[in-house]
């Protein structure tokens, strides 16, 4: 990706409304955006004056924050979008006084959970029947029903587990 065009980072204003188009992306039902968007902060990525990813960061204690939904456009993916926003959450945590972001994605998701890995996150739970339990439908991804939600962590001190 040429550097000279990362995207502009910056909060979602409070008078303008949430992209549910681009969250809908990363999450696949309406109600389950409602869950938690209300209680959580939303950061939007520009380019040229559009919205072209979005990611939610939700606080789940004094320690942790969760990032609760990432996405970006289809027509920008594979330019290093993610991999930036992804950075600038655990930046944005951090200045808020997180010590670790977490992230969850389906078991069966490799290409989302290499993803994460290779920004230095690793698995620490397994949250069985996840996409059964919280979603009113089926979904499915690549032909395969979604079940299980492996949740990943990431200290934001560089420290590593002991």
């Amino acid at each position: 990706m040429n550097f000279n065009n990362y995207p502009v980072m910056r909060r979602l204003r409070t008078n303008e409304p949430a992209p549910f188009g681009l969250l809908l992306l990363a999450d696949e039902e309406m109600q389950a955006i409602n869950r938690y968007i209300h209680q959580s902060e939303i950061y939007v990525a520009e380019t040229d004056g559009k919205l072209v990813g979005v990611y939610v960061l939700f606080p789940v204690d004094e320690y942790m924050a969760e990032i609760k939904a990432i996405a970006v456009d289809p027509d920008y993916q594979n330019q290093g979008i993610g991999k930036f926003m992804l950075n600038h959450a655990g930046i944005e945590a951090q200045a808020k006084g997180f010590k670790e972001i977490i992230v969850g994605t389906p078991t069966i998701a490799e290409k989302q959970l290499n993803f994460y890995r290779r920004a230095g996150f690793v698995l620490f739970d397994v949250k069985k029947d996840f996409f059964i339990d919280y979603y009113t439908a089926p979904i499915f991804e690549d032909g395969v029903q979604l079940t299980d939600m492996a949740m990943l962590k990431k200290r934001l001190d560089g420290k590593t587990e002991i």
